[in-house]
């Protein structure tokens, strides 16, 4: 059996070129390639940035197949979603992957030739629960509906924390075969540099769940500035600008690192962050982290960051201040988060994935019972993140 991991060699994975999905695929795949496995990118979403093009370019061997199709959590979207699934399965069918691997819900359903994955990076349902504290409203039950058929489809479902798994299973039902696998950035591309007097924050400006706006209300109240790394330009049109914000625009991956090398600390407020790429990116860095205070950045990062509540904006500028008034502190707080930060290597996501790609290539039918009371049991960091 241990011999079988050599005979996955080439994999289909699916993105979207809207948010951090791009990033995790991009470095699942870099990772993979380092291991003789070549992926086979089908983005969807509408065209690459210039930034995300530059990204693709470093991955060896990597095919990328673009198409505008809209997304699932996109206005009225089906139509496309229909296009795109008929498109994927005649991009299987021309490089027969040996496994499908979705980084989104719908398409898990489809007929694909090869054993398929999920993975559950984020939702509209646990979205409208974290952030707007209220259900989604019946626009999106055939969104709804359409996930729970793929989740059900696939013969594994993964997500990058226990926080996220628990809403998969509150939303659509268990999977029949659920994992943990944390996401992961490269320690190597990512160092402390010569720190600034700065406060950065990585993310999309009009994405409630990022809370940028929060740290807008409190710039004006700290000695140093607060800049801001990402689009103002929302996908379903319009944009949106705070003028008490240092605004840095949509970075290359390696303008990204700079910034946060330069940065000594970290905020992002946020009200739903199933994992956050942007953090670990910025715990690598060297940033002292001030993070929103929900269950999924509890978990992944204990006590290495400081921790308040979203809404509360005074705790949100009485902690920047304190980390700006203290450099012990920041340098304690940094440090712990960079040490926290290592654990989450692509070595370890990559062997994690290439397990569950061995495991499906030989075993398609999978029967476990999995049971939602023992995913607090569960380690974080766990070999396998497994919930069995």
């Amino acid at each position: 059996m241990a011999d079988a991991l050599d005979n996955v060699a080439s994999v289909l994975m699916t993105t979207d070129t809207v948010g951090g999905v791009f990033t995790y695929a991009v470095e699942l795949a870099r990772a993979l390639a380092e291991r003789g496995v070549q992926t086979t990118l089908a983005a969807m979403g509408g065209p690459l940035s210039p930034a995300q093009r530059e990204a693709v370019g470093h991955v060896r061997g990597l095919a990328l197949f673009e198409s505008p199709f809209r997304l699932e959590w996109m206005d009225d979207p089906w139509a496309d979603v229909e296009q795109a699934g008929a498109w994927l399965l005649e991009i299987e069918e021309r490089v027969r992957p040996d496994v499908v691997h979705l980084n989104g819900y719908a398409h898990g359903a489809l007929g694909f030739r090869a054993p398929k994955l999920v993975v559950a990076h984020s939702c509209v349902l646990s979205w409208w629960d974290a952030v707007l504290k209220q259900p989604a409203p019946p626009s999106y039950t055939r969104y709804a509906q359409e996930v729970t058929r793929g989740l059900a489809a696939a013969a594994a479902v993964v997500a990058p924390t226990r926080a996220m798994m628990r809403a998969v299973v509150h939303h659509y039902g268990a999977p029949r075969r659920a994992l943990v696998i944390p996401n992961a950035a490269d320690p190597a591309e990512l160092r402390p540099g010569r720190k600034e007097d700065v406060v950065l924050a990585v993310g999309r400006l009009w994405d409630q769940a990022k809370n940028i706006a929060a740290l807008g209300e409190v710039a004006p109240h700290l000695p140093w500035p607060i800049r801001v790394a990402g689009s103002d330009a929302h996908p379903g049109g319009g944009s949106l600008r705070i003028d008490t914000l240092e605004h840095l625009g949509v970075l290359s991956a390696a303008g990204v690192a700079e910034a946060l090398s330069r940065a000594a600390i970290y905020a992002l407020p946020a009200r739903y962050e199933p994992f956050g790429l942007s953090i670990l990116e910025a715990a690598l860095s060297g940033c002292a982290l001030v993070l929103g205070d929900i269950p999924s950045l509890r978990e992944v990062w204990g006590d290495a960051a400081l921790f308040v509540a979203p809404d509360d904006t005074g705790a949100l500028r009485r902690a920047i201040q304190s980390l700006i008034d203290d450099p012990t502190l920041r340098v304690q707080m940094a440090s712990r988060a960079r040490a926290r930060a290592r654990l989450y290597t692509p070595g370890q996501m990559v062997q994690r994935y290439l397990q569950l790609y061995r495991e499906l290539l030989w075993q398609p039918r999978i029967s476990a019972i999995w049971r939602p009371e023992q995913l607090a049991e569960t380690p974080a960091m766990e070999a396998e993140g497994q919930c069995a």
